[in-house]
């Protein structure tokens, strides 16, 4: 007696993401196989402690496939016809993710049937980027690096140069494939040139480039004497900027203080009733110092005004006092005779 049989041999692939697999599940019936027709497809997980998730089904003529959400719209049964023997199934556009173990179970009572594929998903390398590590200059120590940004581990380095259409490294070179480093030990000019640097896994390469110039070394004395020359002009200017800002200050401070001292010698100027004070009261003495035998041939007028400030005269001026009455005080309130206010003439004599 013969019962259901998968005939599909192959159990493991290896693809690179973004690519399309076919999971081979291929069958065949016996005359004692009556029962419904059911093809199964699991996905088992690493983890032993969880439970198998159905992906899609196929049973009764119809077909399921809405039970793993990471695969929706990216999964389908590779023949139109499941029954007629061919239980296959496409994943397109693979990810990383869909790195795992798939079980094909095909059941037609009394028949049952299952079959294990692994599937690795690996990414290319991508975004290699080099880079030059070390002074570029004769007689040192240069290191080139190359990294790859994207890619499944194992990833492996290659590096070559290429000159005159001559592709190869340095005699002196040493070169990483694991960590992509390509050393080139005591540089020489001969070792300029463009370097390419070959990032490959098993289901891809990337690859980028940089360009080496080896150059002599820099005189570091005649840069050192620049650097110290600048910084002493710079100081100098910095210098002379203090100095005249100093300047300035000290000339307006200067300016306040004598414009100061100016407004403080300024007298404030006499008043007309100190004046008059002063007219009335050196008169007073003169009439004091009076005898009555004196006083004889003054006019008897009484003294009603105080004379303004027009009345000064300086002692330097030649004039000739007019003379004129001048009211005196009313001296008989003073239990005092009047008098008269003597008045001098040009010759100096008392009029």
């Amino acid at each position: 007696t013969r019962s259901l049989t998968i005939t599909s041999a192959e159990s493991a692939f290896e693809k690179a993401q973004g690519e399309r697999v076919t999971l081979p599940c291929t069958f065949v019936l016996s005359e004692e196989d009556v029962g419904t027709l059911d093809i199964e497809w699991v996905l088992i997980p690493a983890d032993i402690q969880k439970k198998e998730e159905t992906i899609i089904l196929y049973s009764g003529d119809r077909i399921y496939n809405h039970y793993y959400p990471a695969l929706t719209g990216r999964l389908q049964f590779t023949s139109s016809d499941p029954k007629s023997g061919d239980g296959s199934v496409d994943i397109l556009n693979l990810k990383s993710t869909d790195t795992g173990t798939y079980q094909c179970k095909v059941k037609k009572a009394p028949g049952v049937e299952s079959q294990k594929i692994q599937l690795n998903v690996l990414v290319k390398p991508a975004s290699t980027k080099c880079s030059i590590e070390g002074s570029q200059e004769i007689g040192k120590d240069i290191v080139l690096k190359c990294v790859s940004q994207e890619g499944t581990p194992l990833l492996s380095y290659d590096w070559r140069r290429v000159v005159s259409g001559i592709q190869g490294l340095p005699a002196t070179s040493v070169l990483n494939k694991n960590t992509g480093e390509l050393l080139l030990k005591n540089a020489s000019k001969d070792y300029s040139g463009t370097y390419s640097c070959i990032a490959s896994n098993r289901v891809g390469t990337d690859e980028c480039s940089v360009e080496l110039n080896v150059t002599p070394p820099i005189n570091t004395a005649g840069v050192i004497a620049g650097a110290i020359l600048g910084t002493l002009l710079g100081l100098a200017l910095l210098a002379f900027l203090v100095f005249c800002c100093c300047k300035k200050h000290r000339e307006k401070k200067y300016e306040k203080e004598v414009h100061h001292e100016i407004r403080e010698d300024v007298l404030p100027p006499k008043s007309r009733s100190s004046t008059a004070r002063s007219y009335i009261g050196s008169n007073r003495s003169s009439l004091g110092s009076m005898s009555p035998s004196n006083m004889e041939g003054y006019s008897k007028t009484p003294y009603s005004q105080v004379p303004s400030e027009d009345f000064e005269r300086t002692s330097g001026q030649n004039q000739t006092i007019a003379s004129s009455k001048v009211a005196a005080p009313n001296l008989s309130r003073m239990g005092a005779v009047p008098v008269m206010i003597p008045a001098q003439s040009k010759d100096g004599s008392i009029v």
